[in-house]
C-alpha cells in the first residue's frame, strides 16, 4: 500500500544520556526546549517553567538524577521519574509564581540539555553554523506548539473563585509527570541510586533496613497490642514532641547572613506537640542530623505556593539555611533537596 507523501513521521525519541551526578552539561537555548514542550508547556507532563530559562545556554553539573520523587501532595510514597536530572545551584526564584520563597531545586528532562565533553567542546555536530545530519533541508521548520507566552500563562491554575489566585509549578504537578508508584523494598531504586552517585552502597543499605523497620513498626501499630510493641509502634528515629496542646513560640528577627545554632534535640522536642508540630509546622525528622549545627540565615521565608492547593500561603517569617537541606536519608534518597523551614525557637543566635 502506497504512503501518503503530505504524512509526516513523528521524530524517533532522543538516546538517554545516562547523566550522572558530575558530569557537566549545557542547557538547550530557547528556542530548542520551547520545540520539546506541548501546548501546556510540558514534557512528558513536566512543566518548563518561565523561572527556568536565565538558565538557558549556561553550563552547570548534574547535582543528582532526578530518578524519582517523594510525594509530597498525598503523602503516599515515591514515585518514577524518567529521563530526568537536578543542576547545581538551579533553583526556582518563584519571579513568575507570586514570589513563592520556597526555593525548590528545578527538574530538568535530558531533552532540554546536552552533555559537554571533557575537552569543554560543544558535541560534535552542534559547533555554531552546523546542522545535525539527520535534519530535513526541504521540509520547513514547523512552529513550536509552545511560546514563552505559553509558560507564563501556564504558571497559573483555574481556580472555582474568580477572586483567588492559584499557581501551578512543577511541585505542584509532581504526580502527572512522575505517575509511576516505587514500592520502598524495590531494590532496583538503589542500585540505581548508588549508580547514578546520588547515594553511595552504605547509605543505600542503610536507607533500606530503615524502610523495612518502619514497615515493621507500622504494621505493629495495626495487630500488636502497645505493649507488645518497640517504642509504641513510631516511626525510627521516633519524634515525639513533649507538648499536649499549645506550642510556644519565640522571635528572634534573624537576617539573612547572621549565624545561628541550631538547638539540640531535646530542646526542640519541648517545643513540639505529640505529632511533632509547632504551631502547625512540622520538624522533620530529616531536620534531626542539623542539631548541635551552625549555619548562616539564607533567607526569611513569608510565603510559598501550597502543592496540594496551588495557593499561596502565608508563613510567619521562618528560616531558610545556607546549606541546610533535606538529604532523605529516612526517605529513600529522594533528590529534590527540599529546604526545610525553621521556626526560630529552634534556633539560637550565634554572638
Amino acid at each position: 500500500m502506497g504512503t501518503n507523501a503530505s504524512q509526516t513521521t513523528a521524530p524517533a525519541e532522543p538516546a538517554a544520556l545516562d547523566l550522572r551526578v558530575g558530569d557537566l552539561v549545557e542547557v538547550r537555548s530557547e528556542g530548542e526546549i520551547l520545540a520539546t514542550l506541548d501546548e501546556q508547556g510540558r514534557l512528558d507532563g513536566l512543566p518548563f517553567m518561565p523561572e527556568m530559562l536565565q538558565f538557558a545556554g549556561k553550563r552547570l553539573r548534574v547535582y543528582k538524577r532526578a530518578i524519582k520523587a517523594c510525594d509530597t501532595i498525598g503523602n503516599t510514597g515515591m514515585y518514577r521519574m524518567e529521563r530526568a536530572v537536578h543542576l547545581e545551584g538551579a533553583r526556582c526564584d518563584g519571579q513568575a509564581h507570586g514570589g513563592c520563597q520556597a526555593a525548590c531545586l528545578l527538574y530538568w528532562k535530558e531533552a532540554w540539555l546536552k552533555p559537554v565533553p571533557p575537552d569543554g567542546q560543544a558535541p560534535a555536530g552542534e559547533q555554531a553554523g552546523t546542522v545535525p545530519p539527520t535534519a530535513d533541508l526541504w521540509a520547513p521548520a514547523a512552529p513550536a506548539a509552545c511560546s514563552v507566552a505559553t509558560l507564563l500563562q501556564a504558571t497559573r491554575a483555574q481556580a472555582a473563585d474568580l477572586f483567588e489566585e492559584r499557581f501551578s509549578c512543577q511541585a505542584t504537578e509532581l504526580p502527572k509527570a512522575a505517575p509511576v508508584h516505587i514500592a520502598g523494598w524495590d531494590l532496583r531504586q538503589y542500585a540505581q541510586d548508588v549508580r547514578a552517585g546520588n547515594a553511595r552502597p552504605l547509605q543505600a543499605v542503610r536507607g533500606l533496613a530503615i524502610h523495612l523497620v518502619n514497615k515493621f513498626q507500622a504494621a505493629s501499630r495495626r495487630f500488636l497490642p502497645r505493649r507488645l510493641r518497640i517504642h509504641g509502634g513510631d516511626q525510627y528515629p521516633f519524634l515525639e514532641g513533649r507538648l499536649g496542646g499549645k506550642t510556644p513560640k519565640e522571635l528572634l528577627d534573624l537576617r539573612p547572613g547572621e549565624l545561628v545554632e541550631v538547638k539540640s534535640k531535646e530542646e526542640i522536642l519541648r517545643t513540639l506537640n505529640k505529632t511533632g508540630h509547632n504551631r502547625g509546622l512540622r520538624f522533620d525528622v530529616e531536620m534531626l542530623k542539623y542539631c548541635g549545627k551552625r549555619a548562616r540565615v539564607l533567607s526569611r521565608v513569608s510565603r510559598i505556593v501550597d502543592e496540594k492547593t496551588g495557593r499561596m500561603l502565608r508563613l510567619p517569617g521562618d528560616c531558610i539555611l545556607e546549606g541546610v537541606i533535606c538529604t532523605a536519608d529516612y526517605h529513600l534518597f529522594c533528590p529534590r533537596s527540599i529546604y526545610p523551614y525553621w521556626r526560630e525557637i529552634w534556633l539560637r543566635r550565634v554572638e
